[in-house]
């Protein structure tokens, strides 16, 4: 159970400048598979997944869940981000009982470089923070990951600790909601 189990989802889709945050359709499924196959992707996270694997047990509206935004631009999608309780057994929390919502990110390589994560991480942030007033959003990269690492710091995370998993550094972050 998350936090975003008693909002309605999906929202209604959220506009920014370049880009639209929805819940996923079965359009996106072939996007979903190259996301998930992408060697590029795959990097800092444990690597890419078999497209093989990927074709044949991802359902056919993939990522259907609450906390899973689809990123689109001009029609087509881009990446994801995901709002999700970080795992109570996972090294980094704010408090001794975990519980903390994960901001996660994954974009098609053919769209790094533009300040698209940012505009749609700060669009999904915002969002969460009229959603869930006074909660805090966590974020964990590994410190090798120096694009994430950027990410993090034009969103407003500040480090809270760093510790080794998956046989990596871990940068651990969170992000306070804005006073009101």
């Amino acid at each position: 159970m998350t936090k975003l189990d008693h909002v309605a989802w999906p929202p209604a889709p959220i506009k920014t400048e370049r880009l639209v945050l929805r819940g996923s359709e079965a359009r996106d499924r072939a996007a979903f598979i190259e996301l998930f196959a992408s060697p590029e992707v795959g990097t800092y996270i444990g690597g890419a997944r078999p497209r093989e694997e990927l074709e044949r047990t991802s359902p056919a509206i993939p990522g259907r869940r609450p906390g899973l935004f689809v990123i689109e631009l001009d029609g087509s999608l881009i990446g994801m981000i995901t709002l999700d309780q970080r795992d109570a057994e996972r090294p980094g929390h704010l408090r001794p009982d975990g519980g903390e919502t994960e901001l996660g990110y994954l974009i098609l390589p053919q769209a790094w470089g533009r300040g698209y994560a940012v505009e749609a991480c700060a669009a999904a942030l915002d969002w969460f923070a009229e959603a869930l007033p006074g909660e805090p959003v966590v974020l964990c990269t590994q410190t090798a990951n120096e694009r994430s690492m950027r990410v993090a710091a034009k969103l407003g995370f500040t480090e809270v600790e760093r510790f080794e998993e998956y046989g990596a550094e871990q940068w651990f972050g969170v992000r306070h909601p804005p006073s009101r």
